[in-house]
């Protein structure tokens, strides 16, 4: 997908000092995220409640658990300034980026991209669900993959479900790899296992149609 520079580029930054975040979502089913230092903040007995509560609300197909860096936030809100991740936001917005999304998925309202830098360590998930956005505004999904000599024994497989449940396609985390999908499948990243031997990183996002932000 990227040229071989710059995905070692982007391979570096995200393997580098990013300020992750944990996103989840709270009792509502509403994403939350927290720095380092506010969950180091937590009072340890809270820290291990949440935690405990995002297992079992999974365990009911509700819910995510893994490292995120909130691309469009952070820039808008000038967080990190002078961070090289901030190349990538403007990056999956320039001309030939929402081009490639109204190429593939043949949507030429396409106006934005979402995205966010994921890293999945062990025991982080999401559970199955459709990307179809707070107001109807994704056309389509995407995942830059930027994950080295993963195995599929390691988890953190992205599914495809039928509506039976069933897995009708499945994809290995892999390096310099863009899949585009359409938001109205169900889809899941399995849980990452306990002995997998690296992190499954990623930028990932959706090609909208809403306006564009005005500057």
């Amino acid at each position: 997908m990227l040229t071989p520079p710059s995905a070692e580029a982007l391979n570096s930054i995200l393997s580098g000092n990013l300020p992750w975040r944990v996103l989840a979502t709270d009792a509502n089913d509403k994403p939350v995220h927290f720095t380092q230092a506010q969950l180091s903040a937590m009072p340890k007995q809270q820290r291990d409640a949440m935690f405990q509560d995002i297992m079992l609300r999974a365990r009911k197909n509700r819910g995510f658990f893994y490292h995120t860096y909130p691309l469009i936030e952070a820039y808008l809100n000038g967080w990190d300034q002078g961070h090289p991740i901030h190349t990538i936001t403007e990056f999956v917005n320039s001309p030939s980026w929402l081009g490639l999304g109204r190429r593939v998925t043949g949507v030429e309202r396409i106006t934005k991209a979402d995205a966010h830098a994921t890293a999945y360590s062990p025991s982080h998930f999401l559970t199955r669900h459709l990307d179809l956005g707070d107001d109807r505004e994704r056309r389509a999904a995407y995942v830059l993959g930027m994950t080295k000599d993963w195995q599929p024994d390691w988890g953190g497989l992205l599914l495809f479900l039928n509506e039976k449940q069933d897995v009708t396609e499945g994809y290995l985390p892999r390096y310099n790899v863009l899949t585009i999908f359409d938001i109205k499948y169900l889809h899941t990243v399995t849980q990452v296992s306990s002995f997998a031997g690296g992190v499954r990183r990623a930028v990932t996002g959706w090609f909208r149609d809403d306006p564009p932000v005005k500057g």
